[in-house]
């Protein structure tokens, strides 16, 4: 990993911007200074009431996983290759990601406390459930297999509050349209840093890092909330309801998984790799078939139809 590290300045000027001149949530609410704060604050509650309940429940589901950055924080920095002694660069990008990250909860949380359409205290219960349960994503400290899946999640994630901002702005809501476009344009820049790690290291060791995607692939790419639950629930339980409400919606389906499976294989030009052993050609084998395999299966899925009371959600 150390030629990674040793171009981490100029992966951090490329990836990462400015704290001091990056935007801030504050920037995107109402101002509780401002002598226009209770009528923005009404127009904003205005706006939410038109929100579908498949909705909000993704809209909530997205805000928890956010907010459990910790526990990726956590996972990052015990990646082989990441050190906290300074000056290595490694733990220098894994803050400054954090630091970046951490204003998505920070953003949606405040935006759904002034909706008045949450239940605060229910979507916080969750939220610390799910930083304390953790997660077990199948990539213990191997950097190659972390990388793949931070490639993958990042692209998801930008899906995800894509779609929603999309979404927002056919429910007429302009300003929570704007504030998910926002986060997935950072969603976007992380998965393009990400890539480009993956792509390095195919660089130097093509073999390593193709069984890595391979195994990554095998077992499937789940997401970091795949530990979801509400007050009184067994660890998972929310998890498959919250998933359901984003296929059903559209927000994020079988088969988005498939293009970004696609995606990666072209970025990472695995077709076209030379001088692979033969474990690695079995690899790349297995990896350019599966995602016609995939979208036979995704489009022989019936879409989920019953709608799951979250308590998250005021009715």
């Amino acid at each position: 990993m150390q030629f990674l590290g040793s171009k981490m300045d100029t992966i951090i000027a490329d990836f990462l911007k400015n704290p001091d001149t990056n935007w801030q949530p504050s920037e995107l609410l109402p101002q509780s200074n401002n002598e226009s704060f209770l009528a923005e604050v009404k127009e904003l509650q205005e706006q939410c009431k038109a929100l579908p309940y498949d909705y909000l429940a993704v809209l909530v589901g997205d805000v928890i996983t956010e907010e459990a950055l910790p526990t990726y924080e956590s996972w990052l920095m015990e990646v082989e290759g990441i050190t906290n002694a300074e000056p290595q660069g490694w733990s220098r990008w894994v803050r400054m990601w954090t630091a970046e990250e951490n204003r998505h909860g920070d953003l949606l949380n405040k935006y759904l406390y002034l909706s008045g359409r949450v239940n605060m205290k229910q979507l916080e219960i969750s939220t610390q459930h799910l930083i304390a349960d953790g997660m077990e994503i199948g990539t213990a400290k191997d950097p190659y297999k972390n990388f793949v899946y931070t490639s993958f999640q990042e692209l998801a994630t930008n899906i995800s509050h894509r779609r929603t901002a999309s979404m927002a702005k056919q429910y007429g809501n302009a300003h929570l349209s704007k504030i998910c476009g926002i986060i997935a344009a950072d969603e976007m820049r992380h998965a393009k840093a990400y890539k480009s790690f993956v792509s390095q290291i195919f660089e130097v060791d093509p073999n390593g890092m193709l069984l890595a995607f391979e195994d990554m692939m095998r077992k499937k790419i789940v997401m970091p909330a795949h530990f979801l639950r509400q007050q009184g629930e067994k660890i998972g339980a929310a998890y498959s309801h919250f998933s359901d409400a984003a296929q059903r919606l559209g927000v994020y389906t079988a088969l988005d998984y498939t293009d970004i499976l696609e995606s990666l294989i072209k970025e990472w030009k695995i077709a076209s790799i030379n001088n692979l052993n033969s474990a690695a050609e079995k690899g790349r084998d297995y990896i350019m078939k599966l995602p016609e395999r995939l979208k036979r299966i995704a489009e022989r899925g019936l879409k989920p139809a019953l709608e799951y009371q979250f308590n998250w959600i005021n009715v």
